[in-house]
């Protein structure tokens, strides 16, 4: 997608936002995972425009946005997505997040149901504690000395040094999600962006894992369509996940793709737009009713943590 579709800028509240924008027809938002940007979807964003409209941004503090000193909370990526739409006279959309996108895309139907028409979750944050214990260490103190080492290194150099070390660690425990990782890398080369992604990942993990959790108020989109796609070797965020979220959400429809990691949409990219394109034309978008919302909001969804007590 980079060089051969364009970058486009508005400016909220302020700060510059950088999206990515094609195609005609319903609309399609695409939102990243941390660390990432809307580079992630550069193997389906041209064949998902052939058919929809298709906007996928760089969060706050991502890719080519600006990386202001500000609030990075998942609630705040789902106002800042919802004033982007906005701007661009988007009324609604099938939402479809990965990683900690997927928690942004939950987040947002949960605050602006009214403009959520479908619900894709691709390996999303937010279903249980466990997380790649590379982001759990990044997210303990301390952190901030080491970043700018590791990010410092010309990419080049640092895949000449790890040459050896994924061959003995497995791809340093990331298996089939290494390069796509290592890709994500290149992003936290200045000050700024590095400050960004450590705002954003203490925001949702800490030393002991993942904190946010989505299990708490899924219950409330009961009734949109909603497809959860997981990649059975993921090591950033277990597949285990998919089963507790499938659970808490009995009416979505779970995909797992047995050869991908972390990043179904990389790794067998025709498989997902085919996957996406099937489950637009077989659903129809979710109507927003506020008074069925707010009685499932007194009824309340099961308690997601029975374990903690009342």
């Amino acid at each position: 997608m980079a060089g051969e579709l364009d970058i486009e800028y508005r400016t909220i509240h302020g700060y510059r936002r950088a999206f990515r924008i094609a195609g005609d027809g319903p609309a399609l938002l695409l939102i990243h995972g941390i660390g990432d940007s809307s580079r992630t979807w550069r193997k389906v964003f041209k064949p998902l425009a052939e058919h929809y409209t298709v906007i996928a941004p760089d969060m706050l503090g991502h890719g080519d946005s600006d990386k202001p000193r500000a609030d990075y909370s998942v609630g705040a990526y789902a106002c800042g997505i919802r004033d982007l739409l906005a701007v661009l006279g988007i009324s609604s959309a099938t939402v479809i997040g990965h990683s900690l996108g997927g928690g942004v895309a939950m987040q947002f139907a949960y605050q602006f149901p009214e403009r959520c028409e479908r619900l894709v979750l691709t390996c999303p944050g937010g279903a249980g504690p466990e997380v790649h214990p590379v982001l759990r260490a990044l997210a303990a103190p301390g952190a901030e000395a080491a970043l700018p080492l590791i990010t410092g290194t010309p990419l080049s150099k640092l895949s000449a040094m790890l040459g050896p070390v994924p061959r003995w660690t497995g791809e340093l425990g990331m298996g089939e999600d290494y390069e796509f990782v290592l890709d994500c890398y290149t992003a936290m080369r200045t000050a700024t962006a590095r400050a960004s992604f450590l705002r954003t990942l203490r925001s949702v993990v800490d030393a002991s894992g993942q904190v946010a959790s989505m299990l708490d108020r899924c219950y409330l989109t009961e009734g949109m369509p909603t497809l959860l796609v997981w990649g059975e070797r993921d090591q950033v965020i277990p597949v285990s996940h998919a089963e507790i979220l499938h659970e808490a959400m009995p009416w979505s429809r779970l995909e797992i793709f047995q050869d991908a990691g972390h990043f179904p949409h990389l790794s067998e990219p025709e498989r997902y737009v085919d996957l996406l394109k099937g489950f637009a034309a077989e659903t129809e978008p979710a109507h927003h009713d506020p008074d069925r919302w707010v009685s499932l909001l007194r009824q309340g969804g099961p308690n997601p943590f029975p374990s903690s007590g009342t």
